[in-house]
Formats: structure tokens, C-alpha cells, sequence
């Protein structure tokens, strides 16, 4: 991977600087250096702004393909990829979330959601069309599955597809859509008439064909600086190339790429936590006195600082130790599931304790933990809900244990 190759020093002396789990690659490390510095260097300079207009920084977003090369980590190098594995993902995503969760979801819609899903389940003509532009950040992509009246159960979506000819005619809509606003290319996911309501569909198509339209932008409590639209389809002619896989044969692409989402979200937790320890930590020790001593020395401001720093610790292990064990020949439903469901949870929290640790000034925006907390809220939501995930962890465990 070329555009991690030279070796950045870290900023990490001033900050929480997490052990090095699992003896990460020369690339992962190079990789992660690339990232924080990034993310401390650009990226942070415009998350504030970014949430206050409620705007996604389009610029700076195709940078990250353009000057870094850190869209396609998963891609194979044959398409213009990277050749890495989920655990660069994690990296990445860790090291966006520590500044700017928001555009990191965008991140996260573009080089998961079709990037990443693209690559593992289309064909090498879908691949030679499509990928190059997202890579190089010309182009944004999305995914398409959630629905207006269709939430957890994903196997209820109401899109339907109908074969014309060379074409597919497909009327329906999505909802809660990631970078639906900026997107050139998204993979959804719709029904066949008359197929078993089991069976699910998946298309790549462009934000350019006819009988596409984009609704409202939703107005929402966090992750401002990535837009959040409805999508509606009326009669949008697909041509026949741009089914992805089979016909029906769509269902299992969706969850195994879930996965993958799941994880990286788990991994956006992690960067706001991180990020809310260091603040509470550098209030705490350096910044603030109460009765003439550090906040740091009282033992209610110790138990907030300490619970959140080994909760962090804990889901970090769980999380990288789970991305280790995703591979496109393997299903790690039960392992995404736990790390979303612990890591998630975990942030939220941390954060929480940092406004109580910051006290009026963790209320206010002159500090980002505020807007920490709000856009931790959303990965708890997005990618299946917490109590989506309790109840995949007990069906993985029952057919696990169940005897025969």
C-alpha cells in the first residue's frame, strides 16, 4: 500500500495511547499513523463547523481517495485496492471517530457499504466500472437496504423489482440513506415479484437513471456532518448487468457484509470514547481545581475516569480481536454482534461520564463532548438496533447448544 508506506510519527504522548493488540503489521501501523494524523491534523479543524451547518465536507471527503488512498483498504490490488483486511477498517475508523464520527459514518456508508460490498459480491465488469471512481474519491457510493415502514426485519422490504427485457424496473424507496444526497452510486437491495419473501434481490445502480429521486434530508439529534435522505424509485429502468450475484441469492451478501458494518461501527465507538477519555483525563488532572486540588484527586471524578478507561480497554479487545476473525470465506455473525452490542453501549456511557466529569463546560459546545455523546447515540441505532443484537447473540448461541 504506497500511500501509508512512509512511517508518520504519532501524537499519541499527549493522549491515551492504547496498547498495540494482536502485533499489528508494519502496515497497520503505518496506516494508523496516516489516519491519526489526519484526523488530528484536518479533520478536526472542521468537525465543529461541519455539525453546527449541519453540512457533509464533500472536499475534503474525496481528499481522503485523492492525497491519502484510504478508500478500498479491503479491495484487492488488482481493482485499485489495498489489499488489507478488516482490522485496517477498524484502524481507520477508530482514528476518524477520535475528531469527526459524523464524516466518518459517511466514511464508513461509502467504503463499506458499497465499496467493500461491491467488490465482495459483484463481477469483474461491475467491479472494472464502478470501484475506480469510488476509490479515487471522484465518485461517493451508499447502500440502500433500510425502508420507510421496514427497520430490523430486512427480509420485509417492500422495493420490488420486475424483469423487462435487457432491464429491471424497480419502484420502492429507502429510508434513513447515508450520503443520499452527495451519492453517485448505490448498492440496494430489493424483491423479485412473485419471489418468496424470503429471497432478496441486490442492484448497483446511479444516482443518474431516470426514476431516481432523492426526498427530505433528514434533520436529526447527531452525526449532523453526514446527510441523512429518503430515496424513492419510480420505475427506474437497471439495465440486466447491474444485477449483483444471482436473483434471490441476495440475502446472504447482506448479512455477511453486515458484519463488517457492524464491526466498523463498533469501531467508530471506540474512537469516541477514546477521545472522551482524553478530554475528561486533561480537565480532570491539569485543567481543573476544587478545593484546592485537582478534580482529579477526588474519588467520585476517579471512579468516572477509571470505569471509562477499562470499559474502553475491554470493548478495544473485543473489537479488534473480532475484526481478526472476519474474512470473506467466513461468517463472525456472533462476534460482530457482541462487539457492536459492548462497544456501542460502552461509548455512550464514557461519553455521559465525560460531561459529568467536564460538569457545565462538557454541556457546551467550547468542548466536543457534547457532540461526542450525540453521535454516539446513532451506533446503538444504525447497522441493526442493540436489541437487534441481543437477539442475534441468543439465535447464534441457541443454535450453537441446541442438541440435536
Amino acid at each position: 500500500m504506497s500511500s501509508v508506506a512512509p512511517l508518520i510519527e504519532t501524537r499519541s504522548g499527549t493522549e491515551t495511547a492504547p496498547f498495540d493488540l494482536f502485533n499489528p503489521t508494519p502496515a497497520h501501523r503505518d496506516l494508523r499513523a496516516m489516519a491519526e494524523r489526519f484526523s488530528l491534523d484536518t479533520m478536526e479543524q472542521q468537525a465543529r463547523a461541519q455539525d453546527e451547518r449541519e453540512e457533509f465536507n464533500v472536499e475534503l471527503f474525496r481528499r481522503i481517495g485523492s492525497e491519502l488512498g484510504l478508500f478500498g483498504l479491503t479491495v484487492s490490488e488488482e481493482f485499485g485496492g489495498a489489499g488489507m483486511d478488516a482490522v485496517a477498517e477498524v484502524i481507520v475508523h477508530e482514528e476518524f471517530s477520535r475528531t469527526d464520527p459524523a464524516f466518518t459514518l459517511s466514511y464508513l456508508a461509502h467504503e463499506i457499504l458499497f465499496v467493500n460490498n461491491l467488490f465482495r459480491n459483484g463481477n469483474d465488469e461491475q467491479r472494472h466500472r464502478y470501484l475506480p471512481g469510488a476509490i479515487d474519491g471522484s465518485r461517493i457510493g451508499g447502500m440502500g437496504m433500510t425502508e420507510p415502514s421496514v427497520g430490523t426485519d430486512v427480509l420485509g422490504l417492500r422495493t420490488v423489482a420486475r424483469k423487462k427485457g435487457d432491464r429491471y424496473v424497480i419502484n420502492g424507496a429507502k429510508q434513513f440513506i447515508t450520503n443520499g444526497f452527495e451519492g453517485d452510486y448505490f448498492l440496494i437491495y430489493a424483491k423479485l415479484e412473485q419471489a418468496d419473501h424470503r429471497k432478496i434481490t441486490s442492484f448497483v445502480i446511479e444516482s443518474s437513471y431516470p426514476g431516481f429521486k432523492v426526498g427530505k434530508k433528514e434533520e436529526k439529534m447527531g452525526m449532523k456532518a453526514s446527510s441523512t435522505a429518503v430515496l424513492f424509485f419510480e420505475d427506474m429502468e437497471v439495465p440486466a448487468e447491474n444485477l449483483v450475484g444471482r436473483e434471490n441469492e441476495g440475502t446472504t451478501s447482506m448479512m455477511r457484509n453486515l458484519e463488517i458494518e457492524r464491526v466498523t461501527l463498533a469501531a467508530q465507538s471506540l474512537g469516541i470514547a477514546r477521545r472522551c477519555i482524553d478530554e475528561m483525563a486533561r480537565y480532570a488532572i491539569n485543567e481543573r481545581e476544587a478545593f484546592g486540588r485537582p478534580l482529579s484527586d477526588f474519588g467520585q471524578i476517579q471512579r468516572l475516569i477509571a470505569e471509562s478507561h477499562a470499559e474502553y480497554e475491554a470493548a478495544r479487545a473485543l473489537v479488534y480481536n473480532t475484526a481478526l476473525n472476519i474474512a470473506p470465506d467466513r461468517r463472525n455473525s456472533l462476534g460482530a454482534a457482541s462487539a457492536k452490542l459492548v462497544a456501542t453501549g460502552m461509548a455512550e456511557r464514557v461519553a455521559r461520564n465525560a460531561i459529568q466529569v467536564l460538569g457545565g463546560y462538557g454541556y457546551v459546545r467550547e468542548y466536543p463532548v457534547e457532540r461526542l455523546l450525540r453521535d454516539a447515540i446513532l451506533l446503538s441505532i444504525g447497522g441493526g438496533t442493540n436489541e437487534a443484537m441481543q437477539k442475534n447473540i441468543v439465535g447464534d448461541l441457541v443454535r450453537q447448544y441446541r442438541k440435536d
